[in-house]
């Protein structure tokens, strides 16, 4: 019987986690009697919650919580469904609210047992994200207003790590509590976080995705150099394809909450109520670069790049925390002042915070965005090449920019003054036609803005084709700065 014991319990050590702190002296029991128990009510809830027999599953859990909470993390993880099926499926409202409270108190103790597993902000999260759930039909508004707290702390402890879930639920009662109390600084306080948070989750979500693609590039090209096979590339990929799936999910959550919370905030944050509000806070919050970052963040969600709260604040933050955000913000800014007031210092400024801001990138997302800006800047200041060179480096990031192509294009149909010299007046517009094609053929999307540039097109006549030997088809390489083969129209 005690081999019995050991080999089990070395089996199950490399499935279940160990818990390793003051709560957890005995991971399955006090004694060999115990330990069994406990490892055969492991085995019942498995087999019961799998086959989604939540009521038998709840039976098993009920003993190991009571017996041996720290034997394994999956007690906690799985209890969030197998609840919400029991709740939804009791009709007696005494023992339905028993299981809410059971539930909530499951959350209130994992972090005990498996603190590097669960949080307490995590926790804290969804303890208020299931007290919102099941009870917001009877609470009143100072027991709203406690669990608004409880997300607040939440999201301030997990910041960047805060769930996708979590936000969604913060924000609804944000929003409730401010159609009670007439109040619009409780939902864009919580939208000032969500703009905070959230672009930093994507981003960290898509720098992991990034990495894992680099991965499956070298293993592939270990196999199409011969040096592995078929079967162990396959093998091979498996975690970082797996890996690339998750980070992708979350990225598309993510953006999907932040989306929806966009949305929501609309009726409630206009560039004058944000103005109002936090031109205040920034009066008194100028050294609290956490504030004053929120203040950008939001701002800058909400178009409101004009005002000068959102100008001031964001000054302050780039002189204490330049960040790719920042540098991009203030390269549109000073490309603003440029167009509005002919200032040359002010496109030069334009142009070194788009360099930055590229510098700065971690994400081929970001590069894309910062070089693409980057281009607009040269072209608006006449550097036709530095655009060019620009625009190619956004397309390296993302090859379905269209609008690079597009803007490529432009250069190429602005240049007839510029290529005057060149053997056949207006050849560069064959080579701008080339790229509005190309912008159509990576991203449908950007078809009506590049059919509609190429419309503008004047081509050299049949006479000046005629008179210089060429015809339509044939290949032509333009000279000038542009220094392309293209077709002659």
């Amino acid at each position: 019987m005690k081999k019995l014991f050991i080999a089990t319990l070395l089996l199950l050590s490399g499935t279940f986690l160990m818990a390793q702190n003051s709560n957890c002296p005995f991971k399955y029991g006090a004694n060999e009697e115990d330990s069994l128990k406990c490892l055969e009510q492991i085995t019942n809830f498995n087999m019961f919650y799998k086959s989604k027999s939540y009521a038998d599953a709840y039976e098993a859990w009920r003993y190991l919580i009571a017996n041996c909470p720290c034997c394994w993390d999956g007690i906690y993880t799985n209890a969030q469904n197998m609840f919400n099926g029991l709740i939804k499926a009791e009709n007696d409202s005494l023992k339905r609210e028993h299981l809410i409270d059971t539930l909530i108190y499951s959350y209130e103790i994992r972090n005990l047992y498996f603190p590097e597993k669960f949080s307490k902000g995590y926790c804290l999260g969804f303890k208020a994200y299931n007290t919102l759930l099941y009870r917001s039909k009877s609470m009143n508004l100072d027991q709203i207003k406690e669990v608004e707290g409880w997300f607040e702390q939440s999201v301030e402890m997990e910041k960047e790590n805060t769930q996708p879930a979590i936000w969604d639920k913060y924000f609804q009662l944000s929003e409730s509590i401010t159609k009670a109390t007439k109040d619009t600084s409780v939902v864009i306080e919580a939208y000032g976080r969500a703009t905070d948070y959230l672009d930093v989750s994507i981003n960290n979500s898509l720098v992991k995705y990034e990495k894992q693609v680099a991965v499956i590039d070298s293993l592939y090209d270990l196999y199409n150099n011969g040096k592995i096979d078929t079967n162990y590339l396959v093998e091979l990929c498996k975690k970082p394809a797996a890996d690339t799936t998750r980070q992708m999910k979350l990225v598309e959550n993510y953006r999907r909450t932040l989306a929806k919370i966009e949305n929501a905030v609309t009726p409630y944050a206009s560039c004058d109520v944000l103005e109002e509000l936090y031109s205040v806070k920034l009066a008194n919050s100028k050294d609290d670069i956490s504030a004053v970052n929120k203040i950008v963040m939001t701002m800058a969600k909400g178009e409101c790049l004009t005002s000068p709260v959102f100008k001031d604040a964001l000054e302050i933050l780039h002189r204490a925390n330049p960040t790719r955000t920042s540098a991009y913000h203030m390269g549109n800014l000073s490309l603003r002042s440029f167009v509005t007031d002919k200032d040359n210092a002010e496109i030069d400024a334009a142009i070194r915070y788009f360099e930055e801001a590229v510098s700065l990138s971690e994400t081929n997302e970001q590069k894309a965005d910062a070089n693409y800006m980057l281009a607009v800047a040269c072209q608006t200041k006449g550097s036709y090449a530095e655009a060019r060179n620009a625009a190619y480096a956004a397309l390296k990031a993302k090859p379905n920019m269209g609008k690079a192509y597009i803007l490529i294009g432009d250069l190429y149909a602005n240049s007839v003054g510029r290529c005057s010299g060149d053997d056949i007046p207006m050849a560069c517009q064959w080579a701008a036609a080339d790229k509005y094609a190309k912008a159509v053929a990576v991203d449908p999307s950007c078809a009506d803005r590049a059919n509609a540039q190429r419309a503008r097109l004047r081509f050299p006549s049949k006479e000046d084709l005629f008179k210089r030997g060429l015809s339509s088809g044939s290949s032509y390489h333009v000279g000038c700065w542009i220094q392309e083969n293209t077709t002659v129209r």
